[in-house]
């Protein structure tokens, strides 16, 4: 009798358990996080998606996007959608910019930004 009342305390207790990453009774597949190629995927749709270009760059992926005020006349970082480089003072054709720049801070002075 003991082992039957045990046996069923056991069993109404993991019928009140919910599965792991559910809140709402939803499948768990569409709550967990995405992961190796699945992701990939959704990171460059949604970088198509806003304009950008997938790029492959050392063996990861970065979105890369054209900049509005591409070649405008700049004395700052503040004045451009990018960064403003600091030898033509002029807006940087795309976001972000890769490897070492000298560019123009917020504040307008020169600096070296180095991006991987």
């Amino acid at each position: 009798m003991r082992a039957a009342s045990i046996l069923l305390g056991a069993a109404l207790a993991l019928a009140a358990c919910k599965p792991f990453g559910t809140t709402d009774g939803g499948d768990t597949a569409e709550q967990l996080p995405l992961v190796g190629q699945e992701k990939i995927d959704a990171g460059k749709f949604e970088c198509v998606a806003r304009g950008g270009n997938w790029v492959a760059r050392d063996g990861a992926f970065i979105c890369v996007k054209m900049t509005s005020d591409s070649g405008k006349s700049c004395q700052a970082g503040s004045e451009c959608e990018g960064e403003c480089l600091a030898r033509s003072k002029t807006c940087a054709p795309v976001t972000p910019l890769l490897g070492c720049n000298d560019v123009m801070s917020e504040a307008g002075y020169p600096m070296q930004l180095c991006v991987q």
